[in-house]
């Protein structure tokens, strides 16, 4: 995943710049491998440590990982019963360690495909492809309005005085996030993530302020996990 070698060489991870790191089963993997994804996540790069030399490798991708909600894999599904134990059910989602966690800025549950599957999702009350295409390079165009034109810069970049000057919050917003900090024990890497996810909305929304409906939705991606309070015996 990282590379190594005795001549170090890039792995998956390095193969991946500027590009996308799909995992598939997260919990499945090796510990000691997810781990190795925190310096990457954090720094943009990988260091590889041999005795003859040190070899820093890019690694600048967006990771997008998927895993069932439990070891059966049917918590939540209303079709289905789940059998596992809560204890099963706990060992399965601790296999994610606190710090990767606290480095991934989106978690979203998405439930089990009903009868109707619709391929166009604007015809299911969705929101067409093409739409969401036309928002995304809007928000990329005020992103480089931000950072300054021909600069490839993105809000998950920001950082220091930098997050300051961009995701400035009003006194409710303020509120929000810091009433998650207390009730989830919210970190301080987790609260500028939630800064930078809430940047990033804002912008998809067209708004040059952050507001407080921003910072809520953030923090809902960021705490979204299966219920055991729906499973089925």
């Amino acid at each position: 995943m990282a590379g190594g070698g005795s001549i170090p060489r890039p792995g998956e991870i390095s193969l991946a710049h500027n590009g996308v790191l799909f995992l598939d089963e997260l919990p499945e993997f090796d510990r000691r491998v997810l781990e190795v994804l925190r310096q990457p996540l954090e720094e943009g790069r990988v260091t590889i440590a041999r005795a003859a030399r040190t070899s820093a490798f890019p690694a600048r991708f967006m990771l997008v990982a998927a895993m069932n909600p439990c070891p059966c894999g049917f918590l939540g599904d209303r079709r289905r019963a789940c059998r596992c134990s809560d204890p099963q059910i706990q060992r399965y989602a601790s296999r994610i360690s606190g710090p990767l966690r606290d480095r991934i800025d989106l978690v979203v549950e998405v439930p089990a495909i009903g009868s109707s599957v619709r391929a166009n999702g604007a015809a299911n009350g969705g929101e067409a492809s093409a739409d969401i295409r036309t928002r995304v390079i809007d928000a990329r165009g005020r992103q480089q309005q931000r950072f300054g034109h021909g600069s490839q810069k993105l809000n998950r970049q920001l950082e220091g005085s930098e997050l300051n000057d961009h995701c400035r919050l009003g006194s409710r917003s303020t509120n929000v996030l810091e009433a998650a900090i207390q009730k989830f024990c919210l970190s301080a890497r987790g609260c500028d993530r939630v800064l930078r996810v809430s940047r990033t909305i804002a912008d998809l929304a067209g708004c040059p302020a952050i507001a407080t409906e921003h910072v809520a939705e953030a923090l809902q991606y960021r705490f979204s996990e299966p219920s055991p309070s729906i499973r089925q015996r």
